[in-house]
């Protein structure tokens, strides 16, 4: 099963053609922290609501969410169990499934292949259950949506249910069915197709679409870069940036694309501005400068941006491997 089935997501509330959209939260304060990426105050929010009550549904999926940050095997096994809990005593709470399918789908991500296949029955029905309390959810139905994609056949994985979604809200939020089609022709191999559908797509109030416009319109552009295609590269990033430019993505992948081009000032530059931005903690910015610090020549620099990656937040396992395998070349 790929890596990648199932990113974990940190959405929020959806406001989309006209409709009153499911939050993740029915608790505002909870909601509004989560829409800002105010990690602290979501968590002194949810402490204090599990004090009350420590089965709270709304505090333990937000204190789950902000664990999946940190990847941590066992808290996140502790979190998979007490969401499993709360599915039990609340079944129609579509929080507590929600979030169990983004827990299973984080471990699922780092507990390699077996342990990936005794878990995708577990995060389809989460995420299928998800949907079903709360059909004008984005957040779950792109959810549901990635397994699809991702998953093979024999786990549940199924181009057609994909595209089922899709069809489901072509009439009533046709704002999603753009971000949906674009993911599911770039799955395809349809770049182009993609390329159409992000485009016909306008962000607007929307936070979670809004977040998946900007993530699919990265996603676009690294392909564009893993292709050598450059030039294009750099235009769809500068894009990016006109269009979303507190979005952290976009100077991110104009720095990767300066860096391809030798433009060693301008992606240090463009890294740097990408940490002040939004979405930035969940960017490998000290990797990714410190491969092109290597590439420059600079071998200090390019050692301490990677020892800062190691140091700093829940580094990726592989992209660690290989930060520590370049330090040992760098002497």
């Amino acid at each position: 099963m790929p890596r990648h089935v199932l990113r974990p997501l940190l959405l929020a509330v959806l406001l989309s053609a006209g409709l009153a959209q499911a939050a993740t939260f029915k608790d505002p304060a909870l909601q509004q922290a989560l829409d800002a990426d105010h990690d602290e105050e979501l968590l002194s929010l949810a402490r204090a609501r599990l004090k009350s009550d420590a089965n709270d549904a709304q505090g333990l999926a937000a204190t789950a969410l902000l664990g999946l940050q940190d990847g941590d095997s066992t808290r996140l096994e502790a979190h998979a169990k007490a969401l499993q809990q709360c599915v039990e005593r609340q079944p129609r709470e579509f929080v507590c499934h929600f979030v169990l399918g983004q827990v299973l789908g984080s471990q699922a991500m780092s507990g390699g292949m077996m342990k990936a296949m005794t878990l995708t029955g577990r995060i389809k029905e989460s995420f299928q259950k998800a949907l079903e309390l709360e059909p004008q959810s984005f957040e779950a139905r792109e959810a549901l949506q990635q397994f699809y994609l991702m998953a093979p056949g024999i786990a549940g994985g199924s181009t057609t249910k994909a595209r089922a979604l899709i069809d489901e809200i072509q009439d009533s939020q046709p704002a999603q069915a753009h971000l949906l089609r674009a993911r599911l022709l770039a799955t395809d191999g349809d770049t182009a197709g993609a390329e159409r559908e992000l485009k016909a797509y306008k962000p607007g109030r929307e936070v979670a679409a809004n977040k998946a416009w900007v993530q699919g319109w990265a996603g676009l552009g690294l392909s564009y870069l893993q292709d050598k295609q450059l030039p294009k590269a750099r235009a769809w990033f500068e894009q990016l940036i006109k269009e979303q430019p507190q979005a952290a993505l976009g100077p991110f992948g104009l720095a990767r694309v300066a860096a391809a081009e030798q433009r060693w000032e301008e992606s240090a530059r463009a890294f740097e501005q990408s940490r002040t931005l939004e979405g930035a903690r969940n960017l490998p910015i000290d990797y990714r400068l410190g491969l092109m610090l290597q590439a420059k020549g600079d071998k200090a620099q390019a050692k301490a941006a990677l020892e800062r990656y190691l140091a700093g937040r829940t580094p990726s396992k592989r992209l660690a491997e290989d930060a520590r395998k370049r330090l040992a070349e760098l002497g």
